[in-house]
């Protein structure tokens, strides 16, 4: 039967670079993309890490559907070498999904040195690193003709934490830089858009007692829970499918509901 419809809601062949893909939202992604018959490719620190997720891809879509790069998204050189890696695994890029990152203690009542180091390694991660690697693969995603980028920003953006000064600056500063691409990149046919994930079951909030987390969720999150990962990971892939050509420069937020509620 012909479809009444013509933009399709499949991103099967397309080649996708996922940064923090060893775990939690990152790794969430690098899933539901081989899922959807995308090629993906899995940057994280740690070559065991980023080797076990690859072989969770491997064992179910086959030796082509991944590729792991060992990566310190802080260092340029290194950017440079898993760009020139997915080149000459694939031969494209046709999404980056930035989704790297860190949250150190920041607080202006911190030992200077202290502050100044996780300062700078926090703006190197959260930050530096998305503009860098997206100028790095711009060649790459406008070839496309429908390259596609989404860096994943915090709800720390819209309201924040005491002592986590680095964190919100720079989770800010994603959203800044995502709508600053995306009037720039759209005459060349690559979106630009940007998630702020909420509360989520990560590693990043595994320190979280189980019952302060409930109890934050009741407080805040109208849903009454933390977010899944793979709820972040989906709302990613819309915004990747050739479907979505008209959205750029959005910032959503995926978080139950939090950002909303005055009480």
């Amino acid at each position: 039967m012909e479809r009444l419809t013509s933009l399709s809601r499949s991103i099967a062949g397309r080649h996708a670079v996922v940064t923090g893909a060893a775990s939690g939202m990152g790794r969430a992604t690098a899933h539901l993309f081989a899922d959807e018959g995308a090629r993906v490719v899995v940057a994280d620190l740690g070559d065991e890490r980023v080797a076990t997720v690859v072989d969770e891809i491997r064992a179910v879509y086959g030796s082509d559907a991944a590729l792991g790069v060992t990566c310190d998204v802080a260092d340029h050189e290194q950017l440079r070498e898993l760009v020139h890696a997915v080149d000459g695994w694939c031969g494209g890029i046709d999404i980056v999904v930035n989704n790297a990152g860190v949250s150190l203690p920041s607080s202006v009542f911190q030992p200077e040195d202290e502050f100044e180091t996780n300062w700078a390694r926090t703006l190197d991660i959260n930050l530096t690193a998305h503009a860098r690697l997206v100028r790095l693969a711009l060649p790459f995603l406008a070839q496309s003709g429908e390259g596609r980028v989404v860096n994943i920003a915090s709800t720390e953006a819209i309201v924040t934490t005491a002592g986590l000064a680095a964190y919100a600056a720079t989770k800010a500063g994603v959203v800044g830089l995502t709508k600053s691409l995306a009037v720039e990149l759209g005459r060349h046919g690559v979106t630009v858009n940007c998630i702020c994930p909420g509360p989520i079951l990560t590693g990043m909030t595994a320190g979280i007692p189980d019952e302060a987390k409930a109890t934050y969720a009741r407080r805040r999150v109208p849903l009454r829970r933390y977010g899944m990962p793979e709820e972040v990971a989906q709302m990613t892939l819309n915004l990747c499918l050739p479907a979505s050509s008209f959205v750029n420069g959005a910032i959503i937020p995926v978080d139950g509901g939090m950002t909303i509620r005055h009480t």
